[in-house]
């Protein structure tokens, strides 16, 4: 018995030993997974794709129009950016139009509100451009911790085909590589697609509440606008013409590019200014001559950016556009302009101003309470936590200051 009793008893010690053991290697693997997951975050980017990229970024390349650079910058994380891949943002602009007296319109210092909060984009090598592809190598040799990229901007507007090439390529650089898309690639454009791309952005780097509320402010703000229109019967909704008064279209021809029914504008007229697109067709750059926009007769004119800067005193008083002065929204002086927006392929965080400006342009009994030149400022103010000296200064880069003399 006394034989039996002490064998039971080694048989206890060595299996308490084994589950020592157990548990000390399973401390370790603990040990292990915790500190990979404290060293690295798991995102899931707009193809659906996981990736992998580290937690403290310190170095970032990005492929946008200036939408990434400016989620940056409300975030607090914009100085991580060594490469930039738009030749707008380095770029300060100036347009002047003649009219057919001896006046001439001049427009200077207009740029992407995010060159203006952070001049020293314009002194950081460029990756890519607009009609010139991707510099692969420059990539490479800016040491990247991760790239970012938005299809759907004017560097990455290219078929589908040629798109997958380059970002395959971009993937062969062994560089993390989170993919963004912009609303005009989706089949039907949505501003929530907006907000899932400034959300992506809160994980990648790990300011998640900051970008939830600035997602939820640009939400509230065309939100406001829905809830102002929504009671317009059908039958009393305006006809809005989307025209770029581009020189590009005088060049071949035409009188301006038009946006179609397919485009987030279009987006934007029927779901929150409960209005219509006096152009039925599809395509974002449809080339119209003048005997077809003459025929459309809207309500509103909207100029938008297209191959420049276009006020409405060159649609009115340009010698080269007198053959649609008889237009009823010529005469009734019914035409506003959008903000200077350089590279507007894809919306960005100012897709707002957008929204409202054609609303109050559409109903302006609807929106009598609300300055736009105070509106302006506030949004401003909200978006990129500024002072009010700094919001008045990005309404004056985008060419808003006529809002001061309504």
């Amino acid at each position: 018995m006394k034989k039996l009793h002490t064998i039971k008893k080694r048989y206890k010690m060595k299996k308490l030993h084994r589950l020592l053991v157990m548990a000390v290697v399973l401390l370790s693997l603990t040990g292990t997974a915790f500190s990979q997951q404290k060293n690295a975050v798991m995102v899931t980017d707009f193809r659906g794709k996981s990736i992998e990229i580290p937690c403290r970024i310190n170095r970032v390349v990005n492929i946008d129009d200036g939408m990434i650079e400016a989620v940056m910058t409300r975030l607090g994380v914009v100085k991580k950016i060594v490469g930039i891949g738009s030749a707008c943002l380095p770029k300060i602009w100036s347009y002047s139009f003649p009219t057919m007296g001896s006046k001439t319109y001049e427009y200077r210092d207009g740029m992407n509100p995010v060159t203006h909060l952070n001049p020293w984009l314009m002194d950081l090598p460029l990756v890519s451009r607009y009609g010139a592809g991707i510099n692969y190598e420059k990539i490479a040799d800016l040491n990247p911790d991760l790239i970012l990229i938005r299809t759907g901007s004017c560097s990455l507007s290219a078929a589908e085909d040629i798109l997958g090439k380059s970002i395959s390529l971009l993937e062969s650089l062994n560089i993390p590589l989170v993919v963004l898309k912009g609303p005009n690639t989706f089949d039907r454009p949505d501003i929530v697609t907006i907000s899932n791309e400034i959300k992506l952005l809160g994980q990648v780097f790990q300011k998640q509440e900051e970008a939830e509320k600035l997602a939820d402010y640009l939400e509230s703000c065309v939100e406001m606008v829905r809830k102002r229109t929504v009671d317009i019967k059908p039958l009393n909704r305006k006809k809005l013409l989307l025209l770029g008064l581009s020189p590009k279209a005088r060049s071949q021809g035409g009188a301006g590019h038009v946006k179609g029914i397919d485009t987030i504008q279009t987006y934007f007229l029927k779901n929150f200014i409960h209005a219509e697109n006096a152009y039925d067709s599809k395509g974002a750059w449809n080339i119209l001559n003048t005997e077809k926009i003459l025929s459309l007769d809207p309500d509103v004119i909207v100029l938008v950016t297209s191959w420049g800067y276009h006020p409405p005193s060159e649609l009115y008083e340009a010698p080269y556009y007198q053959d649609l002065k008889d237009m009823r929204a010529v005469r009734n002086r019914t035409v506003c302009a959008l903000p200077w927006t350089p590279c507007n392929c894809e919306k960005r965080l100012e897709y707002p101003i957008d929204v409202m400006v054609m609303a109050k342009a559409a109903y302006p009994e609807k929106f009598k309470d609300i300055r736009l030149e105070q509106w302006l400022v506030e949004f401003y103010q909200n978006v990129y936590q500024v002072n009010v000296k700094t919001a008045k200064e990005l309404r004056s880069c985008q060419w808003m200051d006529w809002t001061c003399k309504e």
